[in-house]
């Protein structure tokens, strides 16, 4: 049954219908992670900031235009983690919920492993969307955003500018495109839906927008406001036909 389903049923007998739960299953960009800062000379942490996440704006949005119905999120995006992590985790953090949406956003660190690791990841996407459908829940793949196309020169640190150096180069070498063409592979042969983020920022790479300055750690962490756009696109996708 799809998520706008449930959500009208609940709006039309609140008192007698479950709320709606969305979990988010995906990396440090569902987490709410944006700039990179030392904690030590060889260590690094991330700025976790929940209240601009994309799963936050989006129960925002949904609670605009459904007032009277109770939207529980759950994010269950942690920072590092790819598709095999994502699939060990499903138990403790997202069936436990017995959710009636499920968006998944995995790409960014399965595609720092190279195209070797496709199948793997391919493999792992599949077994999360079999275990959600086993749920009678809707899913949703949500591609990722782009990482550095170049190395800022906003970057002092070597550690992370390291970082950088290997994310360009999986970036515009194409392995980046290889494994959001499998997710979108793997979205139509399973009747999933596709919230197609990275094609709106190849888009705006194609139309001339520095799209590293886009980035909160000019790696591979959003801006915050780039977090609306995702929640704007995932609001639009649980509205298609």
């Amino acid at each position: 049954m799809s998520i706008l389903t449930k959500i009208k049923e609940k709006q039309a007998n609140i008192f007698n219908v479950s709320p709606i739960t969305v979990v988010f299953l995906g990396d440090s960009v569902t987490q709410g992670c944006f700039e990179l800062y030392k904690t030590s000379p060889t260590t690094l942490n991330t700025v976790f900031d929940y209240n601009n996440a994309f799963s936050t704006k989006f129960k925002k949005i949904l609670n605009l235009l459904y007032p009277s119905v109770q939207i529980n999120v759950i994010n269950s995006g942690i920072s590092g983690d790819n598709a095999t992590g994502g699939l060990a985790r499903m138990e403790r953090d997202v069936l436990k919920y017995s959710p009636d949406l499920v968006v998944v956003g995995f790409a960014l660190n399965d595609s720092t492993k190279g195209l070797d690791k496709i199948e793997e990841y391919k493999s792992s996407m599949k077994k999360i969307i079999s275990k959600v459908k086993e749920l009678d829940a809707e899913c949703i793949l949500l591609t990722p955003n782009m990482m550095n196309t170049y190395v800022s020169y906003r970057i002092t640190d070597e550690k992370i500018m390291t970082i950088a150096e290997k994310c360009m180069i999986i970036q515009n070498e194409g392995v980046l495109d290889k494994y959001v063409e499998e997710l979108r592979t793997i979205g139509k042969e399973s009747d999933v839906k596709v919230c197609d983020v990275y094609a709106k920022w190849k888009n705006m790479s194609k139309a001339g927008i520095d799209t590293t300055e886009l980035l909160s750690n000019y790696v591979n962490h959003p801006i915050r406001e780039l977090h609306t756009l995702t929640a704007t696109m995932l609001i639009d996708t649980i509205f298609e036909e």
